[in-house]
C-alpha cells in the first residue's frame, strides 16, 4: 500500500497519538544509554559497550535505505508499528542475555532495526500532513516527545537500582512500551484509512534521488545532524561512565538535558524558526561548545554537572529542529522525503557510529580524551554554520 497525506491541517488526535507512541517507542533507544553499566556488570568494558552499541549501526543504515520501500508498501503507520516488535525484542535480549559479548552485539543489530523504521518514518508521516510553514514546528512537536522517551530510560533505570532492582528492569519496561507504542501505530493507520488521507505517494529513495540531494543545499544540514548525533551519541551513551568517574548521579545529566531539550522544542522552537535560521544556527552551536567545555572543565560542582546538561539540551536540541525542517524545506523539489531519509541516516551512523569510536578512546587514553574529540566535532559544526553564513553575505552583496 503506498501513501500519502493530504495537505489540510492534521486533525490533533492523531498528531497526539503519533507523539505518545512516539514517547513509548523511543525509551528503547533512551535504555541503551544503560549498555555501558550492564556490560561492566557482565564482565566488559567501554571498547565493548561501544561495539554493541555501534552493532545498531550497519542495521540502522540498510533500514534507512528500505524505510522509504517499506513505508509505500504497509504505509508509514503499519511499518512503525512493526519496528515496535523489533524495539520490543532488543529490550528482552539486553535484559535475558547473561554475556557480553555476540548475544548482546546481535541485539544491537536488532535494536537499529526497529530505531532506525521507526526514527526515519515518523518525521516523513508529519512533513506529509503538514504543510511546509509549519512543519519545524511539529517537527519540533514530534522530537519533543521522542526526547521525552529518550530521557526516560535511563531515569528508570536510575529508578530501578534505587528501588534495589536489577538494572535489566529498565530493558524490561522499554520492551512493553514499545508493545504499547506499536498498538497506537496500528490504531493511528486505522485512523487516517478512516479518514480517507491515505493516497498513492512515494517517499523510497534511489541513486538519482541520492545525487539530487547531495548537490542541493540540504546536503549541509545531513552533514550538521551527522556530527550533531556523534556529539550526542558519544556523551550519552558514556554518561553512566563519565559520572562514576566524576563521582556524579548520571540521572542529573538526563534530568537536565532531557528538560531543557524538551522545553525549548516546545516552547522556543516556533519563535526559533521565524529568525534568520543561521543567525540561530551561530547560537545554537555555540551553546553546544559551551557544554562541552563545561563538562571538561567543570568537574567538581554536581550543579555545575547540571548546567552543563541543560545547556547542551538547549544548544542541541534547538539545532536538531532548524537543520531538520531545513533539510526538508532546502531539499529539491520533489525530493523531500528522499532528504529526510538522508537525514535520518547521517544521524544514525554519527549516533550509533561515534560510540564505537568513543569506547576505544575511553579505555586507552580516558574519558577526557573523548570529550576532546566531541569538542572537535562540535567546533567542524560550528565553522559550518560560519561558513554559510559568510557564503551567504558574500552572496548578497555581489548581488547588490
Amino acid at each position: 500500500m503506498s501513501e500519502t497525506y493530504s495537505q489540510p491541517r492534521v486533525a490533533g488526535g492523531e498528531f497526539a497519538i503519533l507523539c505518545i507512541g512516539g514517547y513509548l517507542l523511543s525509551i528503547a533507544y533512551g535504555v541503551t544509554f544503560l549498555i555501558p553499566m550492564l556490560v561492566g556488570q557482565r564482565g566488559g568494558d567501554e571498547a565493548m559497550a561501544g561495539l554493541i552499541i555501534s552493532a545498531a549501526t550497519v542495521s540502522t543504515v540498510i533500514l534507512v535505505i528500505l524505510s522509504g520501500h517499506i513505508g509505500d508498501m504497509l504505509g508509514s503507520a503499519r511499518a512503525v508499528a512493526l519496528s515496535a516488535l523489533f524495539l520490543a525484542a532488543s529490550g528482552l535480549g539486553f535484559a535475558l542475555v547473561s554475556s557480553a559479548g555476540l548475544g548482546l552485539i546481535v541485539m544491537g543489530f536488532v535494536l537499529g532495526i526497529g530505531w532506525g523504521t521507526f526514527y526515519t518514518l515518523g518525521p516523513i508521516l508529519v512533513a506529509a500532513i503538514i504543510e511546509p510553514e509549519r512543519r519545524v514546528k511539529f517537527f519540533a512537536l514530534l522530537s519533543g516527545s521522542m526526547m521525552s522517551g529518550i530521557g526516560t530510560g535511563p531515569i528508570i533505570g536510575r529508578v530501578a537500582t534505587a528501588m534495589e532492582l536489577p538494572v535489566e528492569s529498565a530493558f524490561v519496561f522499554a520492551a512493553v512500551a514499545s508493545l504499547i507504542g506499536g498498538a497506537l501505530y496500528l490504531w493511528l493507520h486505522q485512523r487516517l484509512i478512516d479518514s480517507d488521507k491515505i493516497v498513492p505517494h512515494v517517499s523510497r529513495i534511489s541513486l538519482r534521488a541520492t545525487r539530487e540531494v547531495v548537490a542541493s543545499h540540504a546536503i549541509y544540514s545531513i552533514v550538521m545532524v551527522g556530527i550533531g548525533g556523534a556529539i550526542f551519541g558519544g556523551l550519552s551513551s558514556f554518561q553512566t561512565s563519565y559520572a562514576a568517574y566524576y563521582g556524579f548521579d548520571y540521572s542529573l545529566f538526563f534530568i537536565g538535558f532531557m528538560v531543557a531539550a524538551i522545553l525549548c522544542r516546545m516552547l522556543l522552537a516556533g519563535y526559533v524558526v521565524r529568525k534568520d535560521p543561521f543567525f540561530s544556527l551561530l547560537v545554537l552551536t555555540s551553546l553546544t561548545l559551551i557544554s562541552i567545555i563545561l563538562f571538561m572543565t567543570v568537574t567538581n560542582s554536581p550543579l555545575a554537572y547540571l548546567a552543563a546538561a541543560a545547556v547542551l539540551g538547549v544548544g542541541y536540541g534547538l539545532t536538531y529542529s532548524v537543520i531538520n525542517g531545513l533539510a526538508a524545506n532546502e531539499a529539491p523539489e520533489g525530493r523531500m522525503p528522499q532528504s529526510l531519509l538522508l537525514f535520518s541516516l547521517a544521524y544514525f551512523v554519527g549516533v550509533f557510529g561515534f560510540p564505537l569510536v568513543a569506547g576505544n578512546l575511553i579505555v586507552s587514553s580516558g574519558i577526557e580524551a573523548m570529550l576532546s574529540m566531541v569538542l572537535a566535532l562540535a567546533v567542524v559544526n560550528s565553522a559550518i554554520v560560519v561558513f554559510r553564513t559568510l557564503h551567504r553575505m558574500a552572496t548578497k552583496g555581489a548581488r547588490v
